[in-house]
């Protein structure tokens, strides 16, 4: 199956080039997340990692909304179904350890290629989560980020606690958590929770063009430069270097290094390989 065919019509996927297009598409229900929804675009962020023609990743929504959260509809219909409620006991499946390796909120994580996010409108508990684990946000004039977790009794489970303080600093992220509170494109803007702010028709447009960017350059780099930073948020300063330095030996051997002075002294584009 080509990486740009989907085995759910919740998701729709597009190649442009080096450039992979997903596309949130539940807009009746603000692209709530649904359990299929949740499977595909893990398999899909893999998919893509792992394929050298994919450089880059933009994930947006379909409708009004970028997505509203998790489908509770559909997370208690499937509990009820997994759990044989009505059924007794004995029909209930061995309980599992709890595994979040699959999920969009680890594959997303570690996944070296870039992910841009296209904020087209409202993103509300996963959803803001899902927004977070990008590497870059931007955010439609329409668009909007909502802390509501407290007030629905439940915590930012998609790995919210850990990436908004690093993004925003803790007594921000605690105003947002606590207070449950929604803000708008303009004062994400200025906390820092998105790169940037756009007319809502510029907003795939300009999404596309920053990832455009990104494909071109080389992919080797673009991606080492990724998983350092990643994995600088734990490393100490002298461990970060020292990783550093072991892959930039291996650049220095590489074609695509031989090709980027090439263009440099040619005064020209240049035309990277990932080899």
């Amino acid at each position: 199956m080509s990486i740009a065919q989907s085995t759910t019509d919740e998701l729709i996927l597009e190649q442009h080039d080096r450039v992979l297009l997903i596309k949130l598409n539940r807009p009746d229900r603000l692209n709530a997340i649904s359990r299929d929804m949740l499977d595909e675009l893990s398999a899909k962020v893999v998919a893509a990692d792992k394929d050298p023609q994919i450089r880059c990743i933009v994930l947006t929504g379909e409708g009004k909304g970028f997505c509203a959260g998790l489908d509770l509809v559909d997370t208690n219909k499937r509990r009820s179904d997994e759990h044989g409620e009505g059924g007794g006991e004995h029909n209930r499946p061995p309980r599992k350890l709890f595994d979040l390796r699959d999920a969009p909120i680890n594959v997303m994580w570690h996944c070296d290629t870039p992910i841009i996010c296209a904020v087209n409108g409202a993103a509300a508990g996963y959803g803001m989560d899902l927004t977070l684990l990008c590497d870059m946000r931007i955010m439609s004039e329409r668009g909007k980020m909502a802390a509501i977790t407290a007030k629905r009794n439940v915590v930012p489970e998609s790995g919210g606690t850990w990436l908004l303080p690093r993004l925003v600093g803790w007594a921000k992220s605690a105003e947002l958590y606590y207070r449950g509170r929604t803000v708008l494109a303009d004062e994400c803007l200025a906390l820092g929770l998105v790169n940037t702010v756009v007319p809502h028709e510029e907003l795939l447009p300009t999404a596309m063009a920053w990832a455009q960017e990104v494909a071109d350059n080389a992919p080797m780099a673009v991606q080492t430069t990724k998983r350092m930073m990643r994995m600088g948020l734990e490393e100490s300063y002298d461990t970060a270097v020292d990783h550093l330095m072991v892959h930039l030996s291996g650049m220095f051997a590489s074609e695509d290094f031989e090709e980027g002075l090439k263009a440099f002294l040619e005064k020209r584009k240049p035309n990277f390989t990932g080899r």
